[in-house]
Order: C-alpha cells, then structure tokens, then sequence
C-alpha cells in the first residue's frame, strides 16, 4: 500500500509540474442511467452545428481516451452542419467509475438510452479503437438507429482470446493500480510511428485518473474494462452489419490488446492492420476501405486532414 500511495504523490507532483490534464472543449452534461443494478452518471457533450443538416455524428472513444480527444473532429463536423453527441462511456473520462459487470451490451444500451433523452432518432456513429467494438454492438443491436458506421482503427478486429493468455482480474487490477505516467506515454508511444509533441496532451488527459483520490476504484474498473475487451470479441458477427460502413485503417497500426504477454513470433503474426482492415471489409457487406499508409492507430490524431476528407466524402 504505501508503493500505492507514493506512486500517486509522485504522480500529482509531475502532473502539477508539467502543466493540468487538458480541459474539455465544450460544456459537459450528464443523464443518470440504470446500470448493473446501480445509477451510474453518464458525462457527454451536445455540440450543435449553426447551419445544421438536421442530422447527427455520435462520437464512441477509445479505452485509453475520453471525449476530449475528440476535439478537432468536433469542430469539423459542426463545419459540416452536423449535431455532434460525445459520450464518456461509464468508467471513462467525466463519467462515474462504478465497479460492475462491464459489457459492451450494457454500454451501447446506454448509450441508445441518451440518444432517445435527446429525441435523437438516427445517428451516423464513429467509432475508435475499443469504441469501434462499441459502435459494431451498437449497429447489431439497434440497426434502424444507425444510419451510417465508421470504425475508425478498431480494436477486436481479431479474437485476442485465441492468442493472448487469460489474466484473472485480480492480476488486471494490480497491474492497473501500478501505471504511472511514464508507463501510459509509453504505452500511447506505440500508437504512432513516430512521436511528436503534441501527441502529450492525450498522455495528460489519460493520467488525470492517476490523481483521483478513487484512483484504487478506477484501477478496479480499467482492469474490468479490458476483461470486457477481452471477453466479448465483434468480429464474429461483422457479417451480420447491415448498415453501410466506411473503414478508416491507419496501415502502420499493431495494437494488440494484451501485447506484452506475447512472444516475437506472436506479435508478428497478429495486429497486423494492414492485413484485418482487407479482411474486415470483406466481412462487412456494404463497407469500404480507406487504408492510410504511414499512420498509425489515431487517424485523427496523427492524420486529421486525411481523416477528414475521408469522412466529409462517405457522409456526403
């Protein structure tokens, strides 16, 4: 306990020292949702387009993100017209951290929840790496609620469960309980083929958790989230999409969730996004694939223009 407890000072010193976590671009709203048998406060933007199209972008995050880094796509979109709806799932960001049963079932049900609050009746989703298994549950669950789908580097394209060995969540948590701020840049490092600056930002938004005073909660719940990821693979069923979807593959991603346990030969063999990003467009039927040479696992990050003009020419 006392390594526990030293590790959070050190943190809150350095974040202190190296500027606060970024702030949110817009005004943060909650909705109160009924989940796992608890109320759970569920955190979200509501960005209106002045000269709106009358139709809406849900924007689905990331495992090691939350809705700030969303941003700049944000204000793309609104350019386009669109309303632009960008939740903190529930144990994410803004959003309340209850430990609990987490599903991706539970989540896009949740997230139907504050689109129909909103009377928000058809959505164009997009969604980035975990929040691509996300946005794929949601689509099966609730196809007449999406109108358009763009998985944006998704995770889950593999089953990590025939590759990756099993850890407890117990052994989960306690490697959660000991992340640093050092160990999230260098974890995110891996995301781009080559590091930049400003890419730092999004290392601060992620380690603003490890100054939480519930930090020992949110532990429990990252350690829950990616056994979530783990357990509860989407590309068995990508078949059964029937929504049009664009793929957006950066071809210089190797995400493999639960990488560190693998060996050489397994790492080369699997998160070859070059390879599942032509495999998943034959799965989905009506999709197509943009493959970005060169960019790794945020397009819209490291690539936003690229992204952009993608995007603007499938929604057209």
């Amino acid at each position: 306990m006392a390594h526990y407890v030293l590790s959070a000072l050190l943190c809150m010193a350095f974040l202190s020292a190296n500027s606060q976590s970024p702030e949110y671009p817009y005004p943060v709203k909650t909705i109160q949702l009924g989940m796992d048998l608890q109320t759970v406060k569920m955190a979200y933007m509501d960005v209106p387009a002045q000269k709106t199209t009358g139709k809406t972008v849900l924007l689905l995050h990331g495992k090691n993100f939350n809705g700030y880094y969303w941003k700049d796509v944000i204000l793309f979109l609104n350019g386009l017209g669109y309303r632009v709806i960008v939740p903190d799932q529930p144990g994410f960001g803004e959003s309340e951290k209850p430990v609990m049963h987490y599903s991706f079932h539970q989540l896009a049900a949740g997230t139907k929840t504050l689109l129909d609050s909103l009377d928000i009746s058809r959505v164009t989703v997009i969604g980035h790496s975990m929040g691509g298994m996300l946005a794929t549950r949601l689509a099966l669950m609730y196809p007449a609620k999406v109108e358009k789908l763009i998985l944006e580097n998704p995770i889950g394209l593999e089953d990590y469960r025939t590759f990756v060995p099993y850890k407890p969540v117990d052994s989960l948590y306690r490697q959660e309980r000991a992340a640093t701020y050092d160990s999230y840049k260098k974890y995110q490092q891996s995301y781009y083929p080559e590091w930049k600056p400003e890419y730092e930002e999004l290392v601060k938004a992620q380690a603003k958790m490890l100054t939480q005073p519930n930090f020992d909660e949110i532990a429990r719940v990252n350690a829950l989230t990616y056994q979530m990821i783990y357990e509860q693979p989407v590309c068995y069923e990508f078949k059964n999409i029937t929504t049009p979807t664009l793929l957006i593959i950066g071809q210089e991603d190797r995400t493999i969730v639960g990488k560190a346990l693998l060996s050489k030969e397994q790492k080369e063999a699997h998160g070859q996004y070059h390879m599942l990003g032509k495999q998943t467009r034959l799965q989905i039927k009506n999709s197509t694939l943009v493959e970005l040479p060169g960019v790794g696992h945020i397009p819209h990050i490291q690539s936003l223009e690229l992204f952009k003009t993608h995007v603007a020419k499938f929604l057209q």
